[in-house]
C-alpha cells in the first residue's frame, strides 16, 4: 500500500538552488534533487477506495495560482537533529490552500495532523549529526533564498516503503486557477524554452 500525501512540486530552477545546499554536514543523507517537494498534507497508508474519495474531493479545490519563494534554512529535532530543511517565505495563498486540503481530509474521516503546518522542503535526513555541526551548517547558509516561482498546481504523491527521501510518484495533479499550463510543468524553465526555440 503506497503512502499518500498532497504536495507542491519544486520547479527546476528552485531545485537547482536547493541542490547547492548539499554537502558540508557529517551524517547527512541528502535527498535526491528530483524528490524535492513541499508537503501540504500527509495522508498515510489508506485503502484504495479512500484514496479515490480523497482524489474526488480534491477535484473541487478552486484556488488561484500564486507566487512562492523559498527562504532560509533550519533543522528539526533540537538537541537531536534529524533533518535539515529550506523554509518558505510567508504566503497567505499557501496557507489557504493547505487549510482547505486539510479540511477536506478531515471531512473524509482522516485524523487531524497533530503538528502545526510548517512549510518546508526537506534537504537531508540526519543520522548522528552533532548539534554543533548542524548549527555551523545552518549559520553558513542562513541567507539562502530563491527567486519567486509560480505555483500552478498541487499534486497527490505516493512514496513506496523506502527509508525516507523517495522515490515519490505523482498519482494525480490539480491545476490552480489562472495557471499557465506550460509554466506549471515541473520541467519547464526559461533555459529549456530558449533551447527549444533555437
Amino acid at each position: 500500500m503506497p503512502r499518500l500525501f498532497t504536495a507542491l512540486e519544486i520547479p527546476r530552477d528552485a531545485a537547482l538552488s536547493l541542490s547547492l545546499l548539499r554537502g558540508g554536514l557529517p551524517g547527512a543523507r541528502w535527498i535526491d534533487v528530483e524528490n524535492y517537494h513541499l508537503t501540504l498534507r500527509f495522508i498515510g497508508d489508506v485503502e484504495g477506495h479512500i484514496a479515490d474519495d480523497i482524489a474526488n474531493a480534491l477535484d473541487r479545490v478552486n484556488r488561484p495560482s500564486f507566487p512562492l519563494a523559498l527562504s532560509g534554512v533550519g533543522a528539526f529535532g533540537g538537541k537531536k537533529p534529524h533533518a535539515v530543511w529550506a523554509g518558505v517565505s510567508a504566503s497567505p495563498d499557501l496557507v489557504a490552500l493547505q487549510g482547505e486540503i486539510d479540511r477536506i481530509c478531515q471531512r473524509l474521516g482522516l485524523p487531524a495532523d497533530p503538528r502545526k503546518f510548517s512549510p518546508h522542503v526537506t534537504l537531508a535526513r540526519l543520522r548522528n549529526s552533532s548539534p554543533a555541526d548542524v548549527a555551523q551548517y545552518l549559520s553558513a547558509r542562513g541567507n539562502f533564498s530563491t527567486l519567486p516561482f509560480r505555483v500552478g498546481r498541487f499534486v497527490l504523491m505516493s512514496s513506496r516503503g523506502s527509508v525516507g527521501g523517495g522515490p515519490y510518484i505523482v498519482e494525480e495533479a490539480w491545476p490552480l486557477v489562472g495557471a499557465d499550463p506550460l509554466a506549471s510543468s515541473r520541467f519547464a524553465s526559461a533555459s529549456d524554452a530558449s533551447r527549444i526555440m533555437r
